[in-house]
């Protein structure tokens, strides 16, 4: 009961910017979940008007209103970004962040349509800030899966390129084969096109525009076509075995103040990405984390 109250306490003591970024950055707090479920209706919302102005009968009816409705949204999604920079310590490292682009790109080109008809339609790029429901629904879980699936690919990047050079090696050996078995009069009328069937035949696609006719070169097919199940196994255990690898921590949505990286373990203390010191955090009987005030602050 005491720590609750004392954590209540060093809650009531946060400064308006640490409640701010934590409603907008936050999804774990009852006032940051209602924040992202707002502001995703408002993005699905001026999505629908903007696909809507595009229909020609409906334009003509109500272009005018559907325009008012844009600006009113255009100017809702401008305070909030610019409501984001100031209550983020770095704002330059989140402007340069992807969704600190995506909030960017969302802006944009209305503002552009002043000078160029028609670049109001590239708003439908809105619909990519849609990637905050996972955090709004707690499926954090999917979150993570994502991050851990980009940290396998960074940790197996020298041993998958190994192995698409491998493959480049193959097709470019199997598709020269294929040429001088083929030949011309069989579609293989150059090494380029033979290399596509190999490509196509190798990765069991099979689109059937090009086949061997003679039996050595269905055999050599043949060969390729179970070489390629084969090759689909390799990358998939990497990548498995990275991914298994990064799966040791579980993340969170807490969000660094300093640099608005995402995904901290509760227990954390520094950010992952930039080394600030994280604020603390308690959990208390009601869902949702409590920030108390930062050393630096």
């Amino acid at each position: 009961m005491a720590q609750q109250e004392d954590s209540v306490d060093a809650a009531s003591r946060l400064t308006l910017r640490d409640r701010t970024r934590i409603i907008i950055f936050e999804a774990e707090t009852p006032a940051g979940a209602a924040f992202d479920i707002a502001l995703i209706i408002a993005i699905l919302a001026s999505v629908v008007a903007i696909m809507l102005d595009t229909v020609d009968v409906i334009h003509e009816r109500y272009g005018a209103v559907l325009m008012v409705t844009e600006w009113v949204f255009t100017v809702l999604f401008t305070i909030e970004y610019l409501v984001r920079l100031w209550c983020i310590r770095e704002p330059l490292r989140y402007a340069r962040s992807f969704f600190g682009l995506i909030d960017l790109l969302c802006l944009l080109p209305t503002y552009i349509g002043f000078f160029f008809v028609g670049a109001q339609n590239l708003l439908v790029i809105r619909i990519l800030r849609v990637l905050r429901i996972f955090r709004v629904l707690r499926m954090v879980r999917y979150v993570n899966e994502a991050n851990f699936l980009l940290e396998a690919l960074k940790a197996s990047r020298r041993k998958i390129t190994v192995f698409i050079s491998t493959v480049f090696a193959l097709v470019v050996i199997f598709g020269s084969l294929m040429y001088l078995i083929e030949g011309t009069e069989n579609g293989f009328t150059s090494i380029p096109k033979s290399v596509y069937w190999a490509v196509i035949t190798l990765t069991t696609v099979g689109y059937g525009d090009l086949t061997p006719v003679t039996p050595l070169g269905q055999a050599v097919s043949t060969l390729v076509m179970v070489l390629g199940y084969g090759i689909i196994a390799v990358p998939t255990g990497i990548i498995t075995m990275e991914m298994t690898q990064a799966q040791q921590r579980r993340n969170t949505t807490r969000v660094c103040a300093a640099c608005s990286a995402e995904g901290h373990a509760r227990d954390a203390r520094f950010c992952y990405r930039c080394g600030a010191e994280l604020p603390r955090s308690q959990k208390l009987g009601e869902p949702g984390l409590i920030e108390l005030p930062n050393a630096r602050d």
